[in-house]
């Protein structure tokens, strides 16, 4: 069984903190990854090197790999370039995920030709592209992503306020690659329905990991 096979129908959790977030820290995304492991999760995604050695210090599950990287006012920040997936490819990670909108690039390189390179350079490595549509899924099918994942549904400007679950199922029935249910995928009936309609398997990330997040939901639905 390969390291995909392990997380079919399973629940990947997302285990990051940014900069500007209360829990930015590699030694409690270690232990946040441990949880999500005790908790019954099957599989991690984690942004930077620094947090990915700490989570496999952690737990031995597969890991889905990012590197946030904001180039000046660029809107593309999920693995941008070549540096980020060199970075984490040294690393070792299972899955290399990166940006495949259909947005420029802070370096101005196409998806098309990032993937050949990155394909080039690393042949026995898995690739997900995060994209927001279902022409994005077909796009990144075809210049080589071995998964596609729907992270980035309702994030970008022309697909604001689109239904996570709804897109998923179109993008489900546009590639042949196996595609992860993820992005606001925020209730566990949500998480169920994302199998149920076809998802490989479903990433998690706020609803189980950003208690400032979780806290405001609460707060706003009980100050109405």
């Amino acid at each position: 069984m390969n390291r995909l096979e392990k997380v079919k129908g399973k629940l990947i959790v997302s285990c990051q903190a940014l900069e500007d977030e209360p829990l930015h820290s590699s030694f409690i995304m270690g232990r946040m990854a441990y949880a999500a492991l005790t908790g019954g999760a099957s599989g991690i995604r984690a942004n930077t090197v620094s947090d990915i050695q700490e989570i496999k210090k952690n737990v031995e599950l597969p890991i889905i790999g990012i590197i946030k990287k904001q180039y000046g006012d660029n809107q593309v920040y999920i693995t941008p370039t070549m540096n980020e997936i060199d970075a984490l490819a040294a690393e070792g990670v299972d899955i290399i995920a990166l940006d495949g909108t259909k947005r420029e690039r802070p370096d101005g390189n196409t998806l098309e030709n990032l993937m050949k390179e990155a394909k080039r350079k690393y042949p026995n490595q898995l690739f997900m592209a995060d994209i927001s549509s279902v022409e994005e899924a077909i796009e990144a099918e075809r210049v080589g992503f071995d998964i596609v994942g729907t992270t980035l549904v309702g994030y970008t400007e022309y697909t604001k306020g689109n239904d996570p679950l709804t897109e998923l199922e179109k993008v489900i029935k546009a590639v042949k690659v196996p595609v992860i249910g993820e992005g606001n995928i925020d209730t566990p009936i949500k998480a169920k329905k994302a199998l149920e309609i076809g998802a490989y398997a479903v990433v998690v990330g706020g609803a189980i990991t950003r208690p400032q997040q979780i806290t405001k939901k609460f707060v706003a639905e009980m100050e109405k």
